[in-house]
């Protein structure tokens, strides 16, 4: 298990089927970490990771960056549609000195495990 996140973090990349694994240990209370979507409120309702804690969209992600810098010390996990949002981000997350961080390759649509539509909003960040 520990192998698992040293590999996530030290590449800054999870795959769908580790991220599967990742939310099943962490229902199990044997990982901990904070999963986020940085998609817009309309592109998560339409479909989301089950197990999502955070909504985060990137067009408010400006406003967020204190908040988000009190879960530093977590690993946080981003997934967008296909990937391309989360890049850009980790790389501005890595400039700007968080190293506890990974990006769902692929985005959602990369990912097997259990989607829901529709789902109720996660906690979002004020």
């Amino acid at each position: 298990m520990m192998n698992l996140v040293k590999t996530v973090t030290r590449s800054c990349e999870v795959n769908g089927e580790a991220l599967h694994v990742m939310l099943n240990l962490r229902a199990q209370k044997k990982l901990d970490f904070v999963l986020i979507d940085i998609r817009e409120m309309y592109e998560y309702t339409h479909e989301s990771i089950k197990g999502t804690d955070i909504l985060m969209p990137t067009s408010t992600i400006h406003q967020q960056m204190d908040e988000l810098k009190k879960l530093a010390n977590k690993l946080l996990i981003f997934y967008c549609h296909i990937g391309g949002r989360t890049t850009q981000m980790i790389f501005i997350l890595r400039r700007m000195g968080f190293s506890n961080i990974a990006q769902l390759s692929g985005g959602i649509d990369a990912f097997h495990g259990e989607k829901l539509k529709n789902a109720p909003l996660p906690k979002t960040m004020k």
